[in-house]
């Protein structure tokens, strides 16, 4: 990604609806807190905060047992398919500051309509404990934030949310990174639909770097766009603790940074989502202040560009 004159779109969605639990409303404010715009600003980009979407329940969508809150979360996916399909348009690379990860339906579902419009595909890199591919009808919590995946991919029409014939993605372009939580009837649906996964003996195995690399290569040789959605459960609980659904065992501090340094030096990147920060379980805003430097790695900040703590 080039930063020259380039201008970042900040969107704020504070949605916590889709995860069943209280918090992740609170998640744009700490980021503004963390220094987000400072942060990318210093880097050379023109920062655009947006503010918050806080759009009203959808009259139209009818309250379901097994998607629960479905007015809510419905209302908030189309108000961010329009933004954040708005600020691509406009030039801006949009970054989503959620909010849990039902935000991605609208996300991915805007730079897929983006996409469109160039003629060229969008790609998905889902960096996340877990791989969200859930349908209503397996879904073992209806909690709509493990449906994003399947619902962008047109696997999880459960409601008239967005137009049927909007652009979907091929769920082949779909790789998801970090896996380490998956349902039963979901890992099947993964195997069907041909998601790449590679969870973390996969990571262990051949190493993130290879990995990620792998992933880009895929992305270039097709002209393609690629959407990030980084999720704060893709990390080891003891490096970024302020998620309400921890699964030990995952990316560490430099594993992630590594991730974000390859993937600012391939340009390929177009929109980022940063998700399921709850402040309520954080440690003084630590998770916070490392989803915002993984943030700064994506768009250019280097190891040598960071103050050296003590000494």
């Amino acid at each position: 990604m080039q930063k020259q004159e380039k201008t970042v779109a900040l969107i704020g969605v504070p949605l916590e609806e889709g995860s069943g639990r209280g918090g992740c409303a609170m998640g744009p404010a700490a980021y503004r807190i963390a220094g987000i715009a400072s942060a990318l600003g210093e880097l050379g980009y023109a920062v655009e905060d947006r503010g918050d979407l806080r759009p009203q329940p959808a009259a139209d969508l009818a309250p379901m047992d097994r998607a629960k809150h479905l007015p809510v979360v419905g209302a908030f996916t189309r108000a961010i398919e329009a933004e954040t399909y708005a600020a691509a348009t406009s030039g801006a690379v949009p970054i989503l500051l959620g909010g849990d990860h039902s935000l991605s339906m609208g996300s991915v579902s805007g730079m897929a309509r983006y996409a469109a419009t160039l003629d060229r595909p969008l790609y998905v890199l889902w960096l996340d404990a877990h791989s969200d591919f859930n349908a209503p009808e397996t879904s073992p919590s209806g909690n709509i934030h493990g449906m994003p995946v399947a619902f962008f991919c047109g696997k999880a029409e459960f409601a008239p949310i967005l137009p049927s014939d909007r652009p979907l993605v091929d769920p082949r372009r779909v790789y998801q990174v970090g896996i380490r939580s998956v349902d039963e009837e979901e890992r099947r649906l993964i195997r069907e639909n041909a998601v790449n996964v590679f969870d973390m003996r996969a990571i262990d195995e051949e190493g993130m770097g290879s990995i990620l690399k792998r992933i880009l290569a895929d992305v270039r040789d097709a002209g393609g766009l690629l959407h990030v959605s980084l999720d704060v459960d893709f990390l080891d609980p003891d490096v970024a603790p302020g998620v309400g659904t921890t699964v030990p065992g995952g990316a560490t501090f430099r594993e992630a940074h590594l991730i974000m340094e390859l993937l600012h030096d391939s340009g390929l990147v177009s929109s980022l989502d940063l998700v399921e920060l709850n402040p309520f379980l954080d440690d003084r805003g630590r998770s916070a202040r490392i989803m915002v430097e993984l943030a700064a790695s994506l768009f250019g900040k280097r190891i040598l560009d960071r103050p050296t703590r003590g000494g």
